[in-house]
């Protein structure tokens, strides 16, 4: 293997049912910066049925190219047919880097892709960034949580491409969409082997959860231990309804039965960056904090003031939450009276 063959930066594309995942757009924002270091192209792959015309909005949020695979066989996402398809598209145009969303897709597709390419995968990365070595050579390091959040481990892979990571939603900054970006669009055509095929769709079912997604969320009002039960997440609750947001949790109401994991927030939750997150009640051990430290604004409320919280909060108020948030849901309602 030529290592100096491999070139460009991939991405594969997520789509659900026709529908671009917010992921991808944050993975092309990503593969931007790491393919403005290294001076080369942001690829994504595009795989699904009947989705080519969606091609361009991968463009006008980053892509220089888009390889499309538009097939019957891809219109549902099974392990085997996605694996060939992908599998074959890196080894025709031997991508430098391969980025895929964490996601139940990402996660079932991305360690089956580096079996099969007999190359490494570091899971559900927080950072990835390009790092000078000797003799003017750029090495791709990514880093991710080791030990249950405890310390940050840093992974290359030397001697194997491509180098192949996957990312949690909502980690990673999308760019701004630009609907006057250029780009080209190229048709894929694999060459499915059927005989590989022993599993099919015979139905899909769609729960219907009654929970909006977190992650997308510009403003989540989030509690803990501190919170105590159910009754005190409605008066975060009518907090959250007064700002137009959204009502979080840390694992530790997930885990007491309190709070769905759909709310969950932290390394074992959902990575989220809203505008404003509100911390009522939470400690701030580092595995929740992984999950919210790049929120745009932090303000925290805990009767600790020692509480670890508080070094990474914009905004700290000591006190008793079950007092202060009632009285913050009155003040702000009184405001908007006016």
């Amino acid at each position: 293997m030529e290592k100096k063959d491999y070139k460009n930066v991939f991405v594969f594309a997520e789509q659900r049912e026709g529908v671009i995942q917010p992921v991808a757009f944050e993975l092309l924002g990503k593969a931007r910066d790491l393919a403005d270091v290294l001076e080369e192209k942001v690829v994504a792959m595009f795989l699904g049925c009947g989705i080519k015309d969606k091609a361009q909005e991968l463009i006008e949020f980053g892509a220089d190219e888009v390889i499309v695979v538009d097939t019957p066989e891809l219109k549902d996402f099974l392990s085997e047919q996605y694996s060939q398809a992908v599998s074959q598209i890196i080894l025709d145009r031997k991508p430098h880097i391969v980025l895929y969303g964490a996601t139940t897709i990402g996660r079932d597709l991305a360690p089956r892709l580096a079996s099969r390419l007999k190359t490494g995968l570091t899971a559900d990365c927080t950072k990835l960034e390009i790092q000078p070595v000797k003799d003017e050579e750029k090495e791709f390091c990514m880093t991710r949580p080791a030990f249950g959040g405890n310390l940050m481990a840093t992974i290359v892979c030397p001697d194997n491409r491509p180098q192949m990571s996957t990312v949690r939603p909502g980690v990673m900054q999308k760019m701004q969409r630009d609907p006057q970006r250029k780009g080209t669009v190229t048709m894929f055509e694999p060459k499915f082997d059927t005989s590989k095929f022993k599993v099919k769709v015979v139905e899909t079912i769609k729960a219907d959860k009654g929970v909006a997604d977190i992650s997308e969320a510009k403003i989540l009002v989030s509690g803990g231990r501190g919170v105590h039960d159910k009754e005190g997440f409605n008066k975060l609750q009518a907090l959250a309804d007064v700002m137009g947001g959204q009502v979080a949790s840390s694992r530790a109401m997930v885990d007491n039965g309190v709070m769905p994991h759909e709310c969950q927030v932290g390394q074992t939750g959902k990575t989220v960056r809203p505008q404003l997150y509100m911390a009522c009640g939470i400690s701030g051990a580092i595995q929740h904090l992984a999950g919210m430290e790049e929120s745009d604004l932090i303000i925290a409320i805990n009767k600790d003031k020692f509480a670890p919280i508080f070094s990474v909060a914009d905004l700290g108020i000591v006190g008793d939450l079950h007092k202060i948030v009632p009285m913050l849901t009155e003040r702000l309602k009184k405001e908007m009276e006016k």
